[in-house]
């Protein structure tokens, strides 16, 4: 395994990631919207450290844990640590995507909470484990999108509920034949996602050929030459996290 992250400029890095024999977990944190407290004094970098590393300490134990019990745990756990000194009942407290990629004797299990993709290359093509829930929100207005987190019929990403570990996208692919896989935020996935300018495969055979970093560099080159109104949903740069796994 090897990652490269990479902060929108100017900012701090609020993804996360850890890694370990046979596992990687990568967590996105959502940036807060200008004037938006959500109640916590916690930011998303606080909650993507506690929650990932909560995460990674279960994955590090071998105990064969469900994957969702893994991250409800952790969200569980971090919302305790701050009960005491924040409102987690504000819809609008941070909150972060989760992926967890876990090898097995014969199959590598995966998770996939909101849009951090995961991308296999297997014996039968490219499979793409993906959240796409938050892409079909019918209105994308700020009470809209506050409406629909982690609420059924909206999207599910790990914040204060527990419960959303649960409605994780999960899977497994057989090991045998598997060469490579790549584990996303998606300020990494986006020159597939936003730009068009890779597809899957192809951003699969760059990480393995010249590395996650030159995939950042690459991402970096092609959000500054866009005309700054080039409009679209989403952030003009965003944290880069790829993780590239070798089987």
């Amino acid at each position: 395994m090897t990652y490269a992250s990479e902060a929108t400029p100017g900012r701090e890095n609020e993804d996360f990631v850890a890694a370990g024999p046979g596992w990687v977990v990568l967590l996105d944190g959502a940036t807060a919207p200008p004037g938006v407290d959500g109640g916590c004094r916690h930011d998303p970098a606080w909650l993507v450290r506690r929650i990932g590393g909560r995460i990674a300490a279960g994955l590090a134990a071998e105990a064969g844990e469900p994957l969702p019990d893994l991250v409800a745990e952790a969200i569980k756990v971090t919302g305790e640590a701050h009960a005491g000194t924040c409102d987690l009942g504000d819809p609008d407290s941070p909150s972060a995507t989760v992926s967890v990629l876990r090898r097995g004797a014969d199959a590598v299990d995966w998770l996939v909470l909101a849009d951090s993709p995961i991308v296999f290359e297997t014996p039968a093509g490219t499979v793409v484990c993906r959240d796409d829930r938050i892409d079909r929100l019918p209105s994308y207005t700020r009470a809209a999108v506050r409406a629909a987190r982690n609420s059924p019929g909206g999207f599910w990403v790990a914040s204060t509920k527990p419960e959303a570990a649960y409605e994780a996208r999960t899977g497994r692919v057989p090991l045998r034949g598997l060469r490579r896989a790549a584990v996303l935020s998606d300020g990494a996935s986006r020159l597939v996602e936003r730009f068009g300018r890779l597809t899957w495969a192809e951003l699969l055979r760059l990480l393995d050929e010249e590395g996650p970093a030159e995939l950042v560099r690459r991402t970096r080159a092609v959000e500054a030459a866009r005309p700054a109104d080039a409009g679209g949903r989403g952030k003009r740069h965003d944290d880069a996290t790829a993780v590239l796994v070798r089987f």
